[in-house]
């Protein structure tokens, strides 16, 4: 499996987890109702889901994750 299809999947899961997570949790202590439980479930997820990329390096291709609630660029793998 190549790493530019990792870091997809990766963006995928994350933003899956925390979408369904937030998706709860905004049907249950807010008074939103229809549509509006979603969008706002899916906007808070894509602002918080970390967001990794495949870059080619001299050293080779390697992922890179860059989150809000993390100072700077991690290297994943």
């Amino acid at each position: 499996m190549s790493k530019k299809v990792k870091a997809f999947l990766y963006n995928l899961v994350c933003f899956a987890i925390l979408f369904i997570s937030f998706r709860f949790l905004v049907d249950k202590y807010t008074n939103l109702t229809g549509l509006y439980i979603p969008i706002t479930a899916f906007v808070i997820g894509t602002l918080t889901a970390p967001k990794f990329q495949a870059v080619k390096t001299p050293d080779g291709e390697k992922i890179f994750m860059r989150w809000l609630f993390l100072k700077g660029i991690r290297e994943v793998g």
